[in-house]
């Protein structure tokens, strides 16, 4: 299962049902090397180029219920529509 927000495929996807996360990745994890809050209190990692390599989405699940979409700024304000996510969260 892969995931695209914003133009950037997701191909690592994990979902903590328990917590309401959602762990995004392109590619190995560990290629992380900075971290970043957005607004929403989402955390993104980027790798050493700086580029974008994960997401931890909190309470998606909620978000989507509430809202229909989910509002990332990474770098730029993206609207992730419920039916990008929704494969994700059933797991």
């Amino acid at each position: 299962m892969s995931v695209t927000i914003a133009g950037i495929t997701f191909d690592r996807v994990e979902y903590d049902a328990d917590a309401d996360v959602l762990y995004l990745h392109v590619g190995d994890p560990s290629r992380a090397v900075d971290y970043d809050e957005t607004p929403e209190g989402h955390a993104v990692r980027f790798d050493s180029n700086g580029e974008l390599v994960g997401l931890a989405l909190v309470r998606p699940k909620r978000l989507l219920e509430r809202n229909g979409e989910l509002r990332i700024t990474m770098p730029v304000p993206s609207a992730v529509p419920a039916a990008e996510l929704t494969a994700a969260l059933s797991t």
